[in-house]
């Protein structure tokens, strides 16, 4: 009888946590008192947050997440303590590979779409830690580039989920060693997060500037020893833009209503910055354009730049490298548009980095850099073929489409590509539909397609099904027929069949090269389908090529169809 009490307990225990579901809330709002002691490394927070049920079910218990260096103190429920179980929960969305997750057992249940309110507490170290890179190989020296997150003395940044959990988050583990799963699962939250709202009060003991990528509310000096600055900030969809505070010591260069935060020393690579980013506009300003965007110094020259809401991380390097040069482009065009949607933002912040490729050194080095990114989808359109709906029951077409896109690389990927083929398409940049964009009147998802129809007068419906609305995997080209047929005596008249293997349709450059030239016309073939163009040369065709690298395709080792001229009979 003793055993079966302890099995039927084991049992309990088990199905309680087979029940979890630990993405059935989202955060709709953080009100939230932040405390950072940078001498002893410490943060402590305080305040409230605002849970909506967005699962199919009743949920009676939650999961609340933070680094694990972090420790829960205190959670209420209208004014009253709520038992809840912490425990470490190993999950690489945090640099330390770990969280310390709070299992809160509710004293009712709470229905779907329902909200509830929580007081929360918490505080710890946030210390340099590379314990999720280095745990799968990387050297220590190196992660350090990477994960450079810390609460510091000389120096503090901390980026947000996917980096560091110093406010409440939930998801299911991800770890670093499968494949894309870190990204997926951060992909997820972000998605479920691009209407929450945030509200931060931070206090620093160091009389030292605070930053923070949200908007600045108040700034204030306290006479009080114990506090030295406040400042309070609001960030609207931290889905979007990673939550990013830093506090340093900088000084401040000003230029066309850009700030360089720099250290001492680096007055003219802080110039030769502000200098790039002059001269980096590819994008016409959109919503927010009119504000400023800040650089900030990251002291390690080796350490990875980051980008969030209004603020570029990066170290400030004297000669700029091209990399460096990539980094402004993006964070500039992302500050210049803004948009509910990542894949308008994030999209047309890569798609800049390109168009400025093609405009310093051609549409041939703007191609190969599209094709250094190829290899993502590919990849990702071969694990879609394998695999099952989600637990919602949608498929691969839906969970991957850009409005749903759950993976950061893939969405600004294929969001890169998507904007590039567009502005083939259309026949020129982007900026005339965005002069008409209005993000606060983004409520449908076809908001920017009718935008784009109208300017180019073109129905974009089958582009954007296949590309936007659904994910239909890449197309695949090949060069079905080739039929040149001689016009005069030398001209010809080529009549080029192309066939798409894929499922997704795009308009293709097609081109007939001869000896000592080419022509190039473009082609719409829509997703398993055949269309043909007549393209006319002034000598006999050699070779014809369907695709410069513009589309993205999941082979192109058929793209080539070498052309044989009969001889003509006397």
């Amino acid at each position: 009888m003793k055993y079966l009490r302890v099995l039927c307990v084991l049992c309990g225990l088990l199905v309680h946590a087979y029940a979890l579901d630990r993405e059935a809330f989202t955060f709709t709002s953080y009100n939230l008192q932040v405390r950072i002691e940078p001498e002893q490394q410490r943060l402590a927070a305080r305040g409230k947050i605002t849970l909506r049920n967005d699962s199919v079910l009743p949920q009676k218990n939650l999961s609340l997440q933070i680094s694990s260096s972090l420790g829960w103190r205190s959670i209420q429920l209208d004014g009253k303590l709520v038992p809840f179980d912490s425990q470490p929960y190993t999950s690489d969305i945090d640099h330390t590979g770990a969280l310390s997750e709070a299992l809160v057992t509710l004293p009712q249940d709470v229905p779907p779409k329902a909200t509830l309110e929580l007081e929360v507490g918490y505080e710890g170290v946030i210390p340099l830690d590379v314990t999720r890179l280095t745990r799968i190989g990387v050297p220590a020296e190196v992660a350090r580039h990477s994960d450079w997150d810390q609460i510091g003395k000389s120096f503090t940044a901390v980026r947000g989920i996917g980096y560091v959990a110093w406010y409440p988050v939930a998801t299911e583990s991800a770890n670093l060693s499968e494949g894309n799963s870190v990204e997926e699962v951060v992909g997820r939250w972000k998605v479920r997060h691009t209407d929450t709202t945030m509200s931060l009060l931070f206090q620093s003991t160091m009389d030292t500037p605070i930053f923070f990528s949200g908007t600045p509310d108040v700034f204030t000096v306290q006479t009080d020893t114990n506090v030295a600055k406040v400042a309070a900030f609001s960030m609207v969809r931290p889905g979007i833009s990673v939550p990013t505070f830093v506090i340093a010591n900088y000084q401040k260069l000003t230029k066309d209503r850009l700030s360089i935060q720099y250290f001492s020393g680096l007055e003219e690579a802080a110039r030769n910055y502000a200098e790039a980013a002059a001269q980096s506009d590819v994008l016409v300003p959109v919503g927010r354009g009119s504000e400023g965007l800040q650089i900030l110094a990251l002291p390690d020259p080796d350490a990875s730049p980051f980008v969030s809401q209004g603020m570029l991380l990066s170290p400030l390097q004297s000669p700029m490298t091209n990399k460096a040069e990539l980094s402004v482009v993006y964070a500039k065009a992302r500050q210049l548009v803004v948009s509910p949607r990542a894949w308008i933002q994030d999209g047309l912040s890569h798609y800049a980095q390109v168009a400025f490729i093609e405009r310093r050194a051609g549409r041939g080095a703007a191609l190969d850099y599209l094709g250094s990114h190829e290899t993502v989808l590919v990849e990702s359109e071969k694990q879609e073929k394998s695999a099952m709906a989600d637990r919602t029951g949608r498929g691969p077409e839906t969970i991957h489409a850009l409005t749903n896109a759950p993976d950061d690389l893939y969405l600004q990927t294929k969001a890169m590509y998507v904007w590039w083929m567009l502005r083939d398409m259309t026949g020129g940049t982007p900026n005339g539909a965005l002069l008409s964009y209005r993000a606060v009147e983004d409520k449908d998802p076809a908001y920017m397609q009718r935008l784009i129809e109208k300017e180019s007068r073109r129905d974009l419906q089958w582009f954007f099904d296949d590309w936007v609305y659904h994910d239909r995997g890449l197309p695949d080209f090949r060069v079905e027929s080739v039929y040149p047929r001689r016009i005069s005596s030398t001209a010809y008249m080529v009549t080029v069949s192309v066939e798409n293997l894929g499922e997704a349709g795009a308009e293709v450059p097609v081109t007939v090269h001869v000896v000592g030239g080419e022509v190039t016309k473009r082609l719409e073939v829509h997703g398993k389908s055949k269309n043909a163009i007549r393209i006319e040369v002034a000598s006999a065709p050699v070779e014809v090529v369907v695709n410069d690298g513009s589309v993205p395709e999941s082979d192109m080792s058929n793209n080539v169809y070498r052309v044989e001229i009969p001889e003509q009979s006397n």
